[in-house]
Parts: structure tokens; sequence; C-alpha cells
């Protein structure tokens, strides 16, 4: 409800004279051919597109295959001397190009006239061959042609991730080679991607992060003393992948500290060394219902966190959570035991891509044989997430006074009576007018009062 959040996505326009009620799409078109039929506005497409300059005057490269001449000027070189490899006794003297010194390499006869000509020295930008790698890659020991069939099974991708710098120039330019392939048959379909993920750059002090401004950080001692798992974790919680991240040491000492919280968990919950039974779902105590719960809650957000919102942090976040009620969950009966193996392997398990040595250990630890990146993506229990009883905060004019158990099935009016009757509550409303009482199921009642 707009009355509860702001809506931010694709909607109806309201409250917009003749364009109310059109959806966002066609509002756009409708407004753009009143503003033009009205003469108050034209439609324009702008591009801001530039030549771009494909030549490198350096050595790594893909040649450029043509062969200038005296007097046929530049000439193709021909498809059979093709590809135009580069040659391997090169000398890197840090003065230029070193092909610009190697006669053996461009000095050639012209395929045209057959006179003397010079072979061209620069290389192409490396645009031309990071642009269409990906569908390179479904085929690489391809060697009759560049693509075979297989292109047509894995493309197009499925998931690219790229960084922001690249987020213009090298996707477009991806797009100008996969429509050149798809016109010569070599590939299927107008787009060379699904989805893109444009990730943030790592900032220090505020600054981006790089060589010129002498502002990197060698995570090598960083590393060293805390292991690249934290150093992970660190920068994955740090913020959302698709931001700009702070870079601080402090938080890489944060990200150490939750990790061997976690691995003492672990080990206190394999001290009291009793085997661990079968988990039995329906003879579960009200408290060990309520962290299996949390196991199942946190997986299923965890699971949409990494799968389709890309949002590791708050993933990240949620294990964190699991974390501080497994030290609050004080319970070493046998079912309290069971429910504290599963929480702590699907805590271990949902890690394991961000903290892949500590999280192989664990599972090793926890009793498994098999290596935990070949165990498969734990499964959401929906039993477990029922509810029959919830606990809802309780606001009088914004601020909380109180919390209160309702159940999980109350209507809006029942669970307003239940806020009302509240001994706290009751006391910041007694003998005022109640001017409207918001209920927001499962949250939260706001009660206004004059």
């Amino acid at each position: 409800a707009i009355t509860d959040q702001a809506f931010v996505e694709a909607g109806v326009l309201q409250n917009s004279g003749a364009f109310a009620g059109l959806g966002s799409a066609e509002a756009k078109s409708t407004i753009a051919d009143h503003l033009q039929s009205a003469g108050k506005g034209r439609r324009e497409t702008q591009f801001r597109l530039r030549d771009w300059g494909v030549s490198r005057q350096r050595y790594w490269g893909t040649p450029i295959p043509v062969i200038h001449c005296p007097d046929c000027g530049i000439v193709p070189v021909p498809e059979s001397d093709l590809p135009v490899s580069l040659p391997t006794d090169v000398v890197i003297d840090g003065s230029g190009s070193p092909l610009q010194k190697m006669a053996l390499f461009y000095e050639v006869d012209c395929p045209t006239c057959g006179k003397p000509a010079r072979r061209e020295t620069d290389t192409f930008d490396t645009f031309m061959e990071s642009s269409w790698y990906y569908a390179r890659y479904c085929c690489p020991d391809a060697d009759t042609a560049m693509l075979d069939e297989r292109v047509d099974y894995w493309l197009p991708v499925d998931q690219y991730v790229g960084g922001i710098e690249h987020a213009i120039l090298h996707l477009l330019y991806a797009r100008f080679f996969h429509r050149l392939m798809r016109d010569h048959g070599l590939v299927k379909g107008n787009e060379p991607f699904t989805t893109l993920l444009t990730q943030g750059m790592v900032l220090k002090d505020g600054a981006k992060m790089s060589k010129s401004k002498g502002n990197t950080v060698d995570p090598e001692a960083l590393i060293e003393r805390y292991g690249a798992d934290t150093v992970r974790l660190f920068m994955m919680f740090a913020a959302p992948p698709e931001q700009s991240l702070e870079w601080s040491d402090s938080g890489v000492e944060g990200a150490s500290r939750f990790l061997k919280r976690l691995w003492i968990r672990v080990a206190s919950h394999l001290e009291n060394g009793a085997a661990i039974v079968a988990l039995d779902s329906a003879g579960l105590t009200d408290g060990q219902r309520d962290l299996r719960r949390q196991v199942h809650t946190l997986l299923a957000k965890v699971t949409d966190d990494m799968a389709r919102r890309q949002t590791f942090n708050t993933a990240i976040a949620a294990v964190m959570e699991l974390v501080n009620a497994l030290y609050r969950f004080e319970d070493d009966s046998e079912q309290g035991r069971a429910v504290v193996q599963e929480a702590l392997e699907v805590a271990v398990l949902v890690l394991a891509p961000i903290v892949p040595h500590v999280c192989e250990r664990l599972w090793r630890l926890l009793g498994h044989e098999g290596f935990v990146v070949d165990t498969r993506w734990p499964v959401v229990d929906e039993g477990a997430l029922h509810q029959d009883v919830i606990e809802v905060v309780v606001q009088v004019n914004g601020k909380l006074r109180g919390r209160i158990q309702v159940p999980a099935d109350a209507d809006r009016e029942a669970i307003a009576d239940i806020a009302r009757g509240t001994e706290n509550v009751v006391r910041f409303i007694e003998g005022k007018e109640v001017k409207r009482v918001i209920v927001v199921p499962g949250k939260l009642v706001n009660i206004v009062v004059a």
C-alpha cells in the first residue's frame, strides 16, 4: 500500500488529468504525442557515439590485418594468409612497440602489385578480443571454425558480471559483435547477455582506488594475517555488489571475529560428544520450533538474496543473526542438538560460496564425508515456517509502547483490539481521542491519538 511506503516500480498514473489510469510505458508515449501535437515538444533520439580508435601501439593484441603499399595504398591481408600471427622472438625494452623494430615482421610484399610494402605494426584495442570471447568459451577446442553448434546451447549468457567502467563501451561493442556474428550465421539471437550485474568500485578514504592515485591496498598482508576467506567475506558484506565499496581494515577485523564466532559455536556443539539423533519436526518444543523457523526463514531469504536479488551483504547479515540466535539457544536435549545441527549445517552451506575454505573444514567437523562444494543447496521446509502465534510491535503516535502476541491468522480488527488493551498502551491512550489505528499485519500497530 502506498500509504505504508514509497512505490517505485512501473505502475499506473493517478491524479494526472487526461493521463490518469495509463500504465507507465503507455503514459510516456501518450504524453510525448500530446506535447508534440500541441507544438510544445518533439521526440528526439540522441546518440553519443564517437569514432572508435581501434589501434594501439603495442605488442600484445590482435594484429591489424592490413598492408601499406606506396602504390596501392592500404591493402587487406589476403584471407589465405590469415590469421596474422605475432612473432615470438620479441625484445621488449620499454621504448614503444617492438614490432616497429622487427623488419622480418613488417617488411612484406604487396598482395596486389607485388612491390615492397610495410605490414601494419599497430594492434587492435583489447575491446576487439573481449567483445566476443563469451561465444568462443562455448567451444574453445573448435579448430575448423571460429564457432560451432555448441554456441546455440550455451548462448545467450545467463548472467554477466562486469565493472562499472566497462558498463558502456565494452557492452556496446559486445552487442555490435554479437549482431555481426548473427548476420553471418555464427550465432542465433540478437543479444549476447540475458542479465547484467554491474559491480561498483572500491574506494579508499572516499576516492576511487587506483594505482595512479597511489591509494591501493595490497590484500596480501591481510590475507596472510586473516586468511583469504575473511577478506572475501568483508568485501561481500561491506556493500551491495552494484554499489561502491569503502575499504576498511577494521571491517576485515569484524569479518574475522564473525568467522571465529561461527567456528567456536560449531566447536561448542561438538564438545558434548553425544550422537546427533534424527530431527523430529513434529515433536519439538516451542523454543526448538522457534529456532528451526528462523533457520528456514533465513534459508528462504538467503536463497532469494543470492539467486535473484544478488544482495550478498544482506545474505551474510541474515547468517550473522542466526549465529547470534544459536549463542542464545541453550538446549542440550537430543532434539535441541538436532535443531542446532541443522542450523549449523544450513549456515555452513549458504556461506560456502563466499568463504569456501572455512566452510569446507566446518562441514567435515559437522560429520560429513563429502566436500561441501559438491553438496546440493538446502531446501526450505515450508512446514517449519508455519506460526500459530506471532509478535507484533505496538506504537502510540509512532513511538514504541509494547509488543503483543497475536494469532497468526488474526484479522486487522482483532489485532487492533488486542493492542488497545495492552497495559502499557492503555497508559498512553487513556483519556485521549483515538484518531486512527494503523495495522500492518505481522509487523506493527500504530495508534494515533490527539
